[in-house]
Order: structure tokens, then C-alpha cells, then sequence
């Protein structure tokens, strides 16, 4: 019998980020694992970062339609993709070569496992200040990456959580994992770096504190919700 060799879906959202792009892009072309599928979600760039994106073989680039940011960006790129597995890059980010194929080889041999992630090491970007709300002892060392970039999931898993919501400013990813583990899940981390994570002036994430303080309690009363529902409380 051969081995299970899915499709894996790339997705990658982006908006005027030129800058980092062809890199990210060039992260997944170098992949070890080679089944693969590239679409990259433009979200009305001004800087070239469509045109940067369908420069390469291979990678399918659509105009996003819906809901403006991320959130809504990766939503349309998944909807559009026909992989039996789906990972997301952020288009500043970069993956290991081995990322994917040790990603595979877990959701191969344990069938019980519905997503896997990896470890994350921050990279701060050479001339550039870091974000006020960076802290920069994250900075050389690893950490579980509870982030979009170092998921690998099953399609199916996918759809049980359903999709990243567009009415959040910060927090999407947050309230995804959250989601997933109060289903819950079943997940897997590889105990290596595989993401690397630009840390630059332009990162959304850092330096949102105060939209953070205002979107979790929320999150937290839904989670808190979800999990006395599903023991019957």
C-alpha cells in the first residue's frame, strides 16, 4: 500500500508587503514535502505585491473580495483551495524547509490527530526598532507557536471550527485556537523551530495591547460558554 501523500494548501494573505513577500514565498518553494498548492490572497495592494506573487510558478494569486483584513484574507484563500491539508503564511514569515513534510509525516501515522504546530523563534529585523509592545526576551530562544503560520490542519478539522471571524481587529487567531481546543481537537506540537517570525515596524500584532484588552474578555466569556455546553452543564 502507498503512503498517504495529500495536497497541502498553502495560503497566504497579504497587503502591501512587498517587502517581505518573495521571501516568504521562496520559504515554501524550498519545502522538503513537494505536494503542494500556493494561493495568495491580495488584499488591494499599492506596492507590487500581487504582481510579485504571480512571478512565481506555481503560486495562484486572487483579489480578495470580502471582508477586509486577515482574517477575512485567509477565510477566501482556504475557501479556495482544494488541499486535504491547509497552512497559512504570514507574509512576513519564514519556514524551515522540513516545516511541512514533519508536519505530514505526523497527520500520516496518527490519524487521531487533527492540527499540528511547531515552534516559533522571533527574528528581529536588522535597522529597524522593535514595536513598543515587543518583548525582546522572546527574542533567541523557542516557543509553541499557537499561530496561524505553524499550522498544518486537516481540511475537515478545519471546517468543524469553522472560520477565522472578521469582526475582530486582533484577536482572530486567539479566538480560532481557542475555538479548536474547546471542541476539542486533538492536537500535535513538533518540538522543533520550524516558523520564524519577523519582529519590524510593520507588525499588526505588537504594540495592539490596548485592542487586545478590549477584545478578550469577550473571547474568554465565549470560551467559558463553549465548554459548560459541551458537558451539559
Amino acid at each position: 500500500m502507498s503512503a498517504w501523500n495529500p495536497l497541502v494548501s498553502v495560503v497566504i494573505a497579504v497587503r502591501n508587503g512587498a517587502r517581505f513577500l518573495a521571501q516568504a514565498i521562496e520559504s515554501v518553494h524550498a519545502q522538503t514535502y513537494s505536494r503542494l498548492e500556493v494561493v495568495v490572497v491580495d488584499g488591494a495592494s499599492t506596492d507590487g505585491s500581487a504582481w510579485i506573487a504571480a512571478s512565481y510558478p506555481g503560486v495562484r494569486c486572487i483579489q480578495q473580495a470580502g471582508a477586509t483584513g486577515f482574517a477575512g484574507a485567509w477565510n477566501e484563500g482556504i475557501a479556495a483551495s482544494e488541499g486535504d491539508l491547509v497552512a497559512i503564511l504570514d507574509s512576513d514569515d519564514l519556514w524551515e524547509p522540513e516545516k511541512l513534510e514533519r508536519q505530514v509525516d505526523v497527520l500520516r501515522t496518527r490519524p487521531e490527530v487533527d492540527y499540528v504546530i511547531a515552534e516559533v523563534e522571533f527574528l528581529a529585523e536588522p535597522g529597524v526598532a522593535m514595536p513598543a509592545g515587543f518583548d525582546p526576551e522572546l527574542l533567541g530562544s523557542a516557543h509553541v507557536a499557537n499561530m496561524p503560520s505553524a499550522l498544518l490542519i486537516r481540511r475537515e478539522a478545519f471546517e468543524k471550527v469553522g472560520e477565522f471571524r472578521t469582526d475582530l481587529t486582533i484577536a482572530n487567531d486567539i479566538d480560532w485556537f481557542a475555538r479548536a481546543k474547546d471542541l476539542p481537537l486533538t492536537s500535535h506540537v513538533v518540538p522543533e523551530v520550524l516558523l520564524y517570525k519577523r519582529v519590524h515596524d510593520a507588525n499588526l500584532s505588537y504594540g495592539a495591547a490596548e485592542m487586545l484588552s478590549r477584545e478578550l474578555p469577550d473571547l474568554l466569556r465565549r470560551s467559558v460558554r463553549r465548554r459548560r455546553e459541551g458537558r451539559g452543564e
